[in-house]
């Protein structure tokens, strides 16, 4: 895989991945929910989750972006080769790194009905406003803060 530019119809250059017969930009913008949407997610345990979504994303050749944790919800922006659905590489996020958060973190041994991550996602593609949804990621933690101070 190789990065290249790609002249689009006005003058900006897109970055695309290719190999023999393909060229893609496969950007999504993702979220997804502890179980109960808990606040569980602080301290060690949230760079430690943020470790293994890297690790995972890498293990799949998916490029992490952006991402950030909050206590009760995860962003990510990544880049997901074509190959691959999202469906297919958030089933495979939130399955491992839930096995991975049990087993390493919550120093649990039994796996069966033992639930970390919500079902399902949220999910958006990211087209030439990339840069707006990554400063939206980043700051996330400050908006959450401004959300409880309506009236100063």
């Amino acid at each position: 895989m190789h990065d290249k530019a790609l002249a689009s119809g006005d003058t900006r250059m897109e970055q695309f991945e290719s190999l023999s017969h393909v060229r893609w930009v496969c950007k999504y913008h993702v979220v997804f929910i502890p179980k109960y949407r808990r606040k569980v997610i602080f301290g060690k345990l949230r760079a430690a989750i943020g470790r293994i979504l890297r690790d995972l994303c890498e293990q799949k050749g998916v490029e992490v972006l952006e991402g950030h944790a909050m206590s009760d919800h995860v962003h990510l922006c990544l880049k997901i080769p074509s190959k691959y659905a999202v469906s297919y590489i958030m089933g495979f996020l939130k399955g491992k790194s839930a096995v991975r958060v049990h087993r390493e973190l919550l120093n649990e041994r039994r796996m069966t009905g033992l639930h970390f991550w919500a079902p399902g996602y949220w999910v958006s593609t990211v087209g030439r406003d990339e840069a707006t949804v990554r400063r939206y990621i980043r700051e996330q933690e400050n908006w959450d803060r401004g959300q409880g101070q309506l009236f100063e």
